[in-house]
């Protein structure tokens, strides 16, 4: 007679239920152990034989930081969108909003860094609420959560393609009176870059993924400093310090709410930093790799985007010409350098770099895609969830990312203010899917609900944890602070026209989401555990 099941501690049920569903080894293995206090210590699954082609593990933790760097370029992607923050304020807000919304979004950042050691999976944060949510609701939860997190990371990708083709354009009103974009060509030169920007994915191996990364990184580091070096050297004799502390505020906001407005701003140059969590399937050692990766990330970001920012600031002659121009970072280049050729150089190595991110971008956004289609969560999961036999890439996945980004853009032809509407609710959707995960183990008291392992463990003071809940605790608030600001319009009084439309956006995309799940519940049952294989 066999001897009964011992009786499993609540931690342990979680593993074992979706492993008994598998009939796959169970935990008690010698490959798998529970420590005492019943954390769940790994989910060991091997790989099962009938699992699909997996990618390849050829990235190096180095190569996720090139990837997202690259992605994020936060001094660039600061330089490209920190207007309204004169706007809310002049100098000042733009310079201490960064500082701020830097170490807001790192906060937020290491409660992902957390789990993505303990649970590093592609799937990234709908895998994470998955694998803590109460059982009852884990399969919507974690549902919403994959598709927030997909949308985020599509339309954040949306918003790089855009601003290099307005560079371009910019570059041309530049330099011709009176020139003004229609909203057909924007689009046109809109999809001319997502189809150039898929030739290096399309051709390039999986296995040299790894070169584009780091090359991504090494070109945008020496850009800034070309940068810096040009913008000093011809700026030199017209420095005005002054305007780090100058405070001028024409949004029709009052100063509190200026200043707060800019640190939401300010967060959409490192928000996608978390992207590279989806690479755990590609990376080496994940568990430490990924961590490791976001925080060197971050901190490279803060070390790059704070220094150019007080050169452009200082740089400043004409502050009513910076805040009324097309693109007020033309406007400051001109001003610095007094050269028409030189500042269009400069604009057109910054279109350059955000070409190059949105390459990089196909890398984690296809990733997420796949994902999400091998627990059939997408339609056309049995397509979408393939690897190309010979690039050894999501093939379909990349393609179908790539044709909504197209499809999406035909919004900007009808309407730009519901177009930058949805466009700037990216880095909303991006904290709500590093959040809810985080949210969830501050309900359940963290205790037993993360791998005993992990190599990034939050744990600090007389009551272990203690910095965990602070982490996570600071997530929950900070994001439905910031939700409310994101949602405001950037001027007061507000038009038609004006109006920040972010609310009936985010309240319409869970309308979506509802639809999508009660068509995808009777197919989509959470991750498809066959496919883990958890590397330490």
């Amino acid at each position: 007679m066999s001897n009964p099941k011992p009786a499993l501690k609540p931690s342990e049920r979680l593993s074992l239920e979706k492993i008994e569903k598998l009939e796959l080894p169970s935990p008690s293995s010698p490959s798998s152990s529970t420590p005492e206090n019943g954390a769940i210590t790994t989910i060991p699954i091997p790989n099962a034989t009938t699992a699909p082609p997996k990618l390849d593990r050829t990235i190096s933790w180095i190569g996720a930081v090139g990837l997202a760097f690259t992605i994020s370029n936060s001094w660039m992607s600061y330089a490209a969108t920190f207007g309204p923050s004169l706007v809310y304020g002049g100098g000042v807000t733009v310079l201490f909003a960064l500082i701020i919304a830097a170490a807001a979004q790192w906060v937020v950042l290491l409660g992902v860094c957390e789990m993505a050691s303990a649970i590093p999976s592609s799937g990234g944060c709908y895998h994470f609420t998955y694998f803590l949510a109460p059982k009852e609701t884990r399969n919507f939860a974690s549902f919403t959560v994959g598709i927030i997190n997909m949308l985020g990371f599509l339309i954040g990708g949306v918003s790089g393609m855009i601003y290099t083709t307005i560079s371009v354009f910019g570059i041309v009103a530049f330099w011709v009176d009176g020139f003004m974009p229609a909203q057909w060509q924007v689009y046109l030169g809109f999809v001319g870059v997502i189809l150039l920007s898929l030739i290096p994915i399309l051709t390039l191996p999986q296995r040299h993924t790894k070169y584009l990364t780091t090359t991504g990184l090494g070109l945008s580091l020496f850009c800034l400093v070309f940068f810096m070096i040009t913008l000093l050297v011809m700026g030199r004799d017209h420095y005005t310090p002054s305007n780090l502390v100058a405070h001028r505020n024409l949004s029709g906001w009052s100063n509190p709410t200026g200043w707060l407005l800019s640190i939401t701003l300010g967060e959409y140059s490192f928000s996608a930093t978390g992207t590279v969590v989806h690479l755990a399937e590609e990376v080496e050692r994940p568990r430490r790799g990924i961590p490791r990766a976001i925080n060197v990330t971050m901190a490279i970001s803060i070390a790059t985007a704070i220094p150019f920012i007080i050169v452009l600031v200082c740089g400043i002659r004409d502050m009513d010409a910076v805040q009324n121009a097309f693109l007020p970072i033309l406007e400051i280049f001109f001003q610095m350098t007094g050269s028409r050729a030189v500042a269009t150089l400069l604009q057109a190595c910054l279109a350059g770099l955000y070409f190059s991110t949105v390459c990089t971008q196909w890398v984690s956004v296809s990733r997420i895609a796949w994902t999400l289609a091998r627990d059939n969560a997408l339609p056309f999961s049995n397509h979408l969830s393939k690897i190309s036999a010979g690039r050894r890439i999501p093939l379909h996945a990349t393609l179908a990312s790539a044709t909504f980004c197209i499809l999406f853009g035909l919004i900007y032809i009808a309407s730009t203010t519901a177009f930058s509407s949805v466009v700037n609710m990216a880095t909303l959707l991006q904290n709500l899917a590093y959040t809810v995960p985080q949210g969830i183990l501050v309900a359940q008291r963290r205790r037993g609900h993360l791998a005993a392992e992990r190599e990034l463990r939050l744990e600090w003071g007389r009551e272990r944890g203690m910095l965990g809940y602070a982490v996570n605790g600071f997530s929950v608030v900070w994001l439905v602070f910031s939700g409310v600001l994101f949602c405001f319009p950037n001027r007061v009084p507000t038009t038609a026209g004006s109006m920040n439309y972010g609310s009936a956006v985010i309240f319409s995309l869970f309308i979506a989401i509802l639809l999508m799940y009660l068509a995808r519940r009777g197919k989509y049952d959470g991750p498809q555990m066959k496919h883990f294989d958890f590397s330490p």
